[in-house]
C-alpha cells in the first residue's frame, strides 16, 4: 500500500515538499490522448466530524466510460494551511487509489500540480509518491496571473509566475465557458496535459473524470454518516 508521511507541523510539511520536489520528472511526454485507463481523483470534506472522504475513478480513455471506482474515508490528520493542502488530501486519495484493481495510466487531480506557490501542488506530490503520470485540472485560478484565453474551445493562455514561467495554462474546454487550470504533475508534459483536458471535456467545462470523481466521494461520505 502506498503511503504519505503526515508531518508534525508546517515546518515539517515543507521540508518533505522541498525533499519531493527534487523527484518531480518533467522530461517524460507522458501517454497519448485518447488512450489506456484515466483515474480521476477528488474529495469531499466533512467538517463537524473532521472526515475526508476520497474517491478514484478510473476511465476508458478512448470512451470515457467508467472501468472501475473506489472510495475511501479518513480522519482528517493536518489542519488547513494554504500550499500545504496535499498533506490533508494524500492519506486517503492514496487509499481509494490503492483500493482499484486497475492501475491508471494518468491520474488527474482536482487541483494544481507545478501552478502551487511552493511548485509542489497535489498533482506532484501523487505523482512522485506513486510514481504514476499525474496532472492537476483546477476550477479556479490560484497565485498566477494569465491573460483572458480565446473564447473558443481549445482556447489557452500561460499562468505565469512573478518571474514569467509558464506554470501552467488557463484552457477553455467549451465555447464562451470560464477556463480551467491545466498544470504539469509527474511525468507528464504541459502540452499533453492540455490535451488530455481536453479530450477529457467533451460536453462539459470540467473533465469527465473530475465530475465522477466529485459525485463518488460526496455520496461516500453521506454514507459514512
Amino acid at each position: 500500500m502506498t503511503s504519505v508521511k503526515t508531518p508534525a507541523d508546517e515546518a515539517e510539511a515543507r521540508a518533505i515538499q522541498d525533499e519531493l520536489r527534487s523527484r518531480v520528472v518533467f522530461g517524460e511526454a507522458g501517454p497519448p490522448v485518447g488512450q489506456g485507463l484515466v483515474a480521476g481523483v477528488d474529495v469531499a470534506y466533512d467538517d463537524e466530524r473532521d472526515l475526508v472522504a476520497a474517491a478514484a475513478v478510473v476511465i476508458d480513455g478512448a470512451t470515457l466510460r467508467v472501468v472501475e471506482e473506489a472510495t475511501a474515508v479518513g480522519q482528517v490528520s493536518f489542519p488547513y494551511v494554504p500550499g500545504l493542502l496535499a498533506f490533508r488530501e494524500l492519506p486517503t486519495v492514496l487509499a481509494a487509489l490503492d483500493a482499484l484493481t486497475a492501475t491508471p495510466d494518468l491520474v488527474v487531480c482536482d487541483g494544481y500540480g507545478l501552478a502551487h506557490p511552493r511548485r509542489f501542488g497535489l498533482a506532484c506530490h501523487l505523482g512522485v509518491v506513486t510514481g504514476l503520470p499525474a496532472m492537476g485540472v483546477a476550477k479556479n485560478p490560484f497565485t498566477f496571473t494569465h491573460e483572458e484565453p480565446g473564447t473558443r474551445r481549445g482556447d489557452f493562455a500561460a499562468l505565469r509566475a512573478d518571474d514569467g514561467t509558464e506554470v501552467g495554462r488557463a484552457v477553455r474546454t467549451q465555447d464562451g465557458i470560464k477556463p480551467v487550470y491545466v498544470s504539469v504533475g509527474h511525468r507528464v508534459t504541459l502540452d499533453n496535459a492540455c490535451a488530455h483536458a481536453l479530450a477529457l471535456s467533451p460536453r462539459y467545462r470540467i473533465p469527465e473524470t473530475t465530475r465522477l470523481a466529485d459525485s463518488l466521494c460526496r455520496k461516500a461520505l453521506k454514507a459514512a454518516g
